[in-house]
């Protein structure tokens, strides 16, 4: 049985001028569509694709939730817009679903990070794309205590706290 393909677009994708196939189920988040403006070129791009079948899709708020469980362990949760939350959780919809497969076309390195970690297939648009998953954390620059949130200074001495790599490994 053949799956039925989704492809999920992120702003980068409309925006990158680069063709867009339209034999898949082709869909954006109402986030993603509230970022084009009425009027300029960029806006005719996007209804053009609404014209050719782009859907505008909500998803729910229990797959956001997966989304931010998961940019939280890998530390991607503050680099993440609501729209990109917005993104990666219809794609855990829709693959969560027999007979379906969504991959994201975005070139947002966070996104591709959570994505890769929910097992959700991401492809780049104009970028390479990430070669390897990180685990972002918190290290205070002064008496280099570790913090699992993101915090500006540091509770103990003082100094700023900074995101460092805590941990990176090949992609998939």
């Amino acid at each position: 049985m053949k799956k039925t393909r989704f492809c999920i677009l992120d702003a980068s994708a409309i925006l990158s001028g680069k063709p867009i196939v339209l034999d898949t189920v082709v869909i954006t988040s109402p986030a993603v569509y509230s970022e084009f403006n009425p009027g300029g070129r960029d806006y005719r791009m996007i209804q053009f694709l609404k014209e050719k079948g782009l859907l505008v899709i909500s998803p729910s708020k229990e797959s956001i939730k997966i989304v931010e469980k998961s940019a939280t362990k890998t530390g991607d949760l503050e680099r993440l817009s609501y729209a990109d939350k917005e993104l990666l959780a219809l794609a855990v919809e829709k693959n969560n679903v027999a007979g379906c497969e969504a991959v994201i076309l975005t070139d947002d390195y966070s996104i591709q990070n959570v994505a890769s970690s929910l097992d959700i297939p991401f492809e780049s648009v104009l970028q390479k794309g990430i070669t390897k998953k990180f685990k972002w954390g918190y290290i205070c620059t002064g008496c280099k205590k570790k913090f699992k949130e993101n915090i500006k200074m540091c509770p103990i001495c003082g100094k700023q706290v900074k995101t460092v790599v805590l941990r990176k490994w090949d992609v998939n």
